[in-house]
């Protein structure tokens, strides 16, 4: 029997299908009383339990054999967690003309979050970039995303009304950073295990996301804030993130050659400093929103959708770039480097179709 596969030709990523029919679920039947706590408890263990696997999958060994490329890391780095917010900031001027608060503090929160690492490593792919770097600069932001994004949400949305405080860094660390870090100490006996059972464990990872989405959307519901948010609302900030991601895209592209990074480099740069994690973003704006994390998230899904399409469309293209001569040094100035065992050879499916599982 032939096996049903995603069509290429559909731009839409199936995940966010699944996110969006989530939603829906939760509109028509949200979790109320005795089932919002049992929701809420089983979203705590899922979103401990996902960074526990985080932790567990990262290779301590790959991640510091990528430090020789430190100023390609340095640069994504400041990209996700300089530029990003400084952008969002200066999108303030937009309330209450374009932007409703309470969707431009999600919007603030979606450039606070750390960068994904399969995309990028995808479109890295694709596009005949940096493989290896752009595996180490996503693993390193998703690290540092875990202490910068509620460190950077507490700073910058501590005084509007998001309700942050100590006790949400508490919270982050408590159910973000313990269960990654001992992830990281177990990896020794249980890395073997979640390798042999990637597939798996894979669904596991997207169904504990639909189950965050369903708590937060469901006490959305409960709360009635969507009755605050209108269509006209909804096409004003689908345009601003149509602008922040073109922003992003030809900063990280034009100011890497302009820092005197070769091609591949400029590839690993522009997909990993231009996107936002899906996964690392919704557990953390669960903890730091609670009741309003519906409307903090949504930002965050649509960006990441668009990055996806956006991003596809780029790969494809760069793919066929003519081969810069490689180089010796650092990793500037190569054209295709050799791969690392553990990055992907190359693209099994389209562009759309191979980041559709992608954080």
């Amino acid at each position: 029997m032939k096996r049903l596969t995603w069509p290429s030709w559909m731009p839409i990523d199936p995940y966010i299908l699944a996110l969006i029919a989530t939603v829906g679920v939760a509109a028509l039947l949200p979790a109320r009383g005795g089932a919002a706590d049992v929701a809420s408890g089983a979203s705590t263990a899922a979103v401990a339990f996902l960074f526990f696997l985080y932790g567990a999958r990262l290779s301590t060994r790959e991640a510091l054999d990528g430090l020789r490329h430190w100023r390609l890391h340095v640069t994504v780095l400041a990209c996700t967690f300089v530029l990003f917010p400084l952008l969002g900031l200066a999108a303030r001027g937009l309330v209450p003309v374009l932007l409703p608060q309470n969707l431009y503090e999600g919007l603030l929160f979606l450039t606070l979050v750390p960068s994904t690492i399969q995309s990028s490593i995808a479109f890295t792919s694709i596009a005949r970039g940096n493989v290896p770097a752009a595996i180490c600069a996503g693993s390193f932001s998703s690290l540092a995303g875990i202490v910068l994004t509620p460190l950077l949400a507490a700073a910058l949305l501590g005084g509007t009304g998001g309700g942050f405080s100590a006790d949400s860094v508490v919270k982050i660390v408590l159910q973000l950073l313990v269960p990654f870090v001992a992830g990281q100490l177990l990896r020794r006996w249980v890395g073997g295990f979640i390798t042999r059972h990637k597939k798996v464990l894979g669904y596991v990872d997207r169904g504990s996301i639909l189950l965050v989405v369903y708590t937060a959307f469901s006490e959305g519901m409960v709360q009635g804030i969507w009755h605050q948010v209108s269509a006209v609302r909804l096409a004003g900030l689908l345009a601003v993130e149509a602008v922040l991601l073109a922003v992003m895209l030809a900063v990280t592209w034009y100011g890497a050659k302009a820092l005197g990074f070769g091609r591949a480099d400029r590839i690993a740069i522009q997909f990993a400093g231009s996107k936002k994690s899906l996964a690392s973003g919704l557990p953390m704006a669960t903890v730091l929103f609670g009741a309003h994390a519906s409307l903090a998230v949504l930002p965050l899904m649509l960006f990441h959708q668009m990055q996806l399409m956006v991003c596809a469309v780029i790969a494809k293209r760069r793919s066929h770039d003519p081969e810069e001569p490689r180089t010796t040094g650092d990793g500037q100035g190569s054209g295709r480097p050799g791969l690392s065992p553990s990055a992907p050879a190359g693209p099994t499916r389209t562009a759309a179709g191979t980041a559709t599982r992608s954080r």
